[in-house]
């Protein structure tokens, strides 16, 4: 079997893309929380922020596409705003399904809140947007990830915990 080439700056097309997918999930979500009440909305803007703000200083200043073009373009980020970390903490932690509740909460909450406002009152927007959700977080998310992203990822052969968590099998 041949291995698939590992990118060391991946290509600016699959950051654009994968930004994309992250924008459309992040925008749907906002979409049916606005419909909810527009504070809410905000807060769920603010959830995000903190997240990706945890993200580029936790966890990207200590991966091998620190101020590098990572397939998400979050490597680059990370530079401008922190000093590079240690390579050899990436992998320090062990990555479990409790660790991925609060981004998971980022489409689940929209969801469920999108399909209780819908009971309530039906509304096209909101259905448009529980569709585009569900399809992005699910198809979107793998198809990015699976096909574009971790196949070509060097971090990934250095250690990775999402992919020790999502292939337990191999």
């Amino acid at each position: 079997m041949i291995k698939p080439k590992k990118y060391d700056n991946y290509p600016f097309w699959i950051v654009i893309l994968s930004t994309a997918v992250s924008f459309l999930i992040y925008g749907s979500g906002f979409i049916i929380m606005f419909r909810l009440e527009w504070t809410i909305s905000i807060l769920y803007l603010i959830f995000i922020s903190v997240l990706e703000f945890r993200l580029i200083k936790k966890h990207c200043i200590n991966c091998f596409y620190w101020g590098k073009t990572c397939g998400f373009g979050k490597g680059i980020l990370s530079s401008w705003f922190f000093k590079k970390g240690n390579i050899s903490r990436f992998c320090i932690n062990e990555m479990t399904w409790k660790d991925m509740i609060p981004d998971l909460m980022v489409s689940l909450v929209p969801l469920i809140t999108g399909i209780v406002l819908m009971i309530i009152k039906f509304d096209y927007v909101i259905l448009i947007a529980v569709i585009l959700l569900i399809f992005l977080s699910t198809l979107g998310n793998g198809a990015i990830r699976g096909n574009l992203i971790c196949k070509y990822c060097k971090q990934k052969e250095l250690g990775c915990p999402a992919d020790k968590l999502f292939n337990k099998d191999k």
